[in-house]
């Protein structure tokens, strides 16, 4: 398993360094304990996190609401939620069981 996600039961959790002002919406390369998620928005009043969570909720195929900032709300590292994600990206396994 790798070290920027597990698995609480069928929910996802993730850690990822988040690099705005991207020219487009993408997943990057891991990272020691994060995924580098580059996305098109800019730092400003939460348009990222609202980006990312939009980004996110289109990647793993779950609505906006399923997916929450749990921290690092005004960093570039932060650590999300995705409830019940109905797919994944080649790099996450799913969980054992």
């Amino acid at each position: 398993m790798c070290d920027f996600y597990r698995w609480q039961n069928d929910d996802l959790q993730l850690n990822v360094k988040v690099q705005p002002r991207a020219s487009k919406d993408e997943i990057g390369e891991v990272m020691a304990d994060a995924l580098k998620i580059r996305i098109k928005a800019a730092p400003v009043d939460g348009q990222a996190n609202s980006h990312l969570v939009a980004f996110l909720a289109r990647l793993f195929k779950v609505p906006k609401k399923h997916v929450e900032v749990l921290s690092g709300h005004n960093s570039r590292n932060k650590r999300l939620l995705v409830k019940q994600p109905k797919q994944l990206p080649d790099i996450i396994q799913p969980p054992a069981g």
